[in-house]
């Protein structure tokens, strides 16, 4: 069984994940659009794909079966809602919404529809996470009662590129993304191991000093003047985690962009930038090698020459000792993973879920969890700290 598929959107990121959906055995023909219609007639002739639809409307209406949405971070959330009620199945890049209501209205059309929807949340299958979910499960931590997720990437460290590339001339006004609006890499990176729900949340943002433009209030069409935020999170069934969302940092967040903490009653574990440790009441063991992908590009390939060079890692990783790749199509064994290696895991899970029409990994509801912490944080950091309740959508239906 096989389902059509239409890429949304031609940037920098798509094209990774369009050569991984074309090569995925559970996938027939796959189009691209794009505002910008030359990006997609050079990624269509570049990667033999079946062809291009002049908009995305236009795609919609066509017998395309699903969509997989890559476009600017805040329009996922109508883009999505219009994918489900054309009557198709959605991927989308992360983060799922930036409202809450947005998220509501996500999970009311996937219940209405019964469509698969998917958010492509990376730190999914973060090494790290996964080697936690699976301690986690085997009751290694004793109790879990305290996590740590941080998202550090410097703005000097290729976002400044990233954002030209897709801004225009209007750049700065989109560069001045809130930090805590993009919250899933640190968020479900913690949840996606530790399996609660964030309840409440006090947030501290830093106002950004550079003074280039970027992070302007009077510039930025969010009116964001924050550049580095730190929130503090209270969970269901007792305990707390802390995830910090950095743009200015003195950190290499070429080499790791993402990491993770996590602290039980027994047994805890820790990584940094090149080192990661597993630590109990009797000492010290270094797990570093465990979790440490091994590149599976080179970031000098040609494919990546659009991309600048400090972003260049998160597209050549392949896969640490602890994945287990023995569920992947064996088409994936030779072809270009990323972001710690998690896209080839991703790219099943969708495709897995859309033909079997079981829940995938991170459904709407689970997507919601990793998601709406970050919107009400953000709401209090601009109240100075205040500590607010994080509305629940719930468990998704059992399938």
């Amino acid at each position: 069984m096989t389902f059509s598929l239409g890429i949304v959107g031609a940037g920098q990121f798509s094209g990774q994940f369009a050569t991984l959906f074309q090569a995925h055995p559970g996938v027939g023909d796959v189009y691209v659009t794009d505002l910008l219609p030359e990006r997609a007639e050079k990624l269509a002739a570049a990667q033999g794909l079946a062809g291009t639809f002049p908009s995305y409307e236009a795609m919609l209406e066509s017998q395309v079966d699903a969509v997989a949405i890559f476009t600017q971070r805040w329009t996922h959330g109508p883009l999505v809602l219009q994918g489900l009620n054309a009557g198709k199945h959605v991927y989308s890049a992360v983060p799922m919404a930036i409202t809450t209501e947005e998220i509501a209205a996500i999970i009311d059309t996937v219940k209405a529809t019964g469509l698969t929807y998917m958010m492509g949340e990376t730190s999914q299958y973060n090494p790290a996470t996964v080697h936690a979910r699976n301690q986690i499960a085997e009751g290694a931590f004793g109790r879990l009662f305290y996590a740590e997720g941080d998202y550090v990437h410097d703005m000097d460290l290729g976002f400044y590129d990233a954002y030209r590339y897709s801004g225009g001339e209007n750049w700065k006004a989109t560069a001045s993304y809130p930090p805590l609006l993009y919250p899933t890499h640190a968020v479900g990176g913690v949840l996606g191991a530790w399996q609660t729900h964030a309840v409440s949340v006090s947030a501290i943002g830093v106002v950004d000093d550079r003074g280039d433009g970027v992070f302007d209030k009077e510039v930025s069409q969010f009116g964001n003047d924050i550049s580095n935020a730190t929130a503090l999170f209270e969970v269901a069934g007792g305990g707390s985690f802390r995830t910090n969302e950095f743009r200015r940092v003195g950190y290499p967040s070429h080499i790791r962009e993402s990491r993770f903490r996590f602290f039980g009653t027994e047994a805890s574990m820790e990584q940094l930038a090149t080192v990661a440790l597993w630590q109990d009441k009797k000492g010290v063991k270094d797990i570093s090698e465990l979790l440490e992908p091994k590149p599976t590009m080179s970031p000098d390939d040609p494919s990546l020459q659009h991309i600048a060079p400090e972003l260049r890692a998160a597209f050549t990783s392949g896969s640490a000792p602890v994945h287990d790749r023995a569920r992947l199509p064996r088409e994936f064994d030779a072809l270009h993973n990323g972001h710690e290696g998690s896209h080839h895991f991703l790219v099943d899970d969708f495709v897995t879920a859309v033909n079997t029409r079981a829940l995938p990994s991170v459904n709407a509801w689970v997507a919601a969890r990793y998601t709406l912490p970050g919107i009400i944080a953000h709401e209090s950091a601009r109240q100075g700290g205040a500590r607010l309740e994080i509305p629940d959508f719930g468990d998704a239906p059992e399938s």
